[in-house]
């Protein structure tokens, strides 16, 4: 049984990119995505893992979102 995701592969990596461009240093932003993700794992005490959602890939979104946030909220 094949399910489908819930988000798009080529969405998560353009997402990643644009993380990656806006970072002056490629290893400490990477060293943030793990952290977060790590934080929001142990964050999450209510036992709901979600199989499709994994902690590094909701990091990417959040700080990818969080990037783009700023532009939002200067207009």
């Amino acid at each position: 049984m094949h399910r489908k995701s819930a988000f798009d592969s080529s969405q998560i990596m353009f997402r990643a990119d644009e993380l990656m461009n806006a970072a002056s240093n490629r290893y400490r932003i990477t060293v943030q995505v793990a952290n977060r993700a790590k934080r929001r794992r142990y964050e999450d005490t209510d036992g709901f893992d979600d199989p499709v959602m994994k902690p590094p890939i909701r990091a990417i979104i959040e700080m990818s979102d969080e990037l783009t946030q700023s532009d939002i909220i200067g207009d």
